[in-house]
């Protein structure tokens, strides 16, 4: 039995919400999946701040096309999709979802968006590879802190070579 209007409805406002809550989607086609597995896909994307959502392509459609940044993904549409949204950390989203790609060999990436620009599954393979935003934070503090320590063997330097240097001066004129 087919939804009604009011539950189309509702579920479209949810879709809209993801849209809005979200920094990048993606559109799998998850054509073979049974419902174990699609739960299974749901709990590791909400573990990596996700979420994957199943509807028509027309309830997508209404909802992508009120929003200029994801207009793009109309061409994606066509088939059995299912739409990954995804928030702030988007590779540890990706390689969850990655991980599941492999041990069920069922699901294939159309595609995505990000900032209104559509992506291909190349580049959402990059995004993945990407470090996360905790060991670009250590990079940055071990260069920084590499900095501060050559400054500061630096500095105590110039005032022990002034000793050296005032030593050997007066040690040159007592003899």
């Amino acid at each position: 039995m087919g939804k009604t209007k009011s539950q189309k409805d509702v579920m479209l406002a949810d879709i809209k919400s993801s849209f809005a809550s979200a920094n990048l989607a993606m559109v799998i086609d998850y054509h073979g999946l049974t419902v174990a597995e699609i739960t299974n896909l749901r709990r590791k994307l909400r573990e990596k701040g996700g979420s994957c959502t199943v509807a028509k392509n027309t309830l997508f459609k209404i909802a992508v096309g009120a929003d200029e940044n994801w207009q793009a993904m109309e061409s994606l549409l066509k088939g059995s999709n299912a739409v990954i949204f995804l928030g702030e950390d988007m590779g540890a989203g990706i390689k969850a979802y990655q991980e599941f790609q492999k041990t069920t060999k069922k699901t294939e990436i159309r595609g995505g968006v990000l900032e209104g620009r559509l992506l291909s599954d190349k580049d959402l393979k990059a995004i993945a590879d990407l470090p996360t935003k905790e060991k670009l934070y250590a990079q940055i503090a071990g260069a920084i802190n590499g900095v501060a320590t050559k400054l500061a063997v630096g500095i105590k330097e110039v005032p022990t070579s002034i000793g050296r240097g005032i030593k050997a001066m007066s040690e040159k004129d007592a003899a």
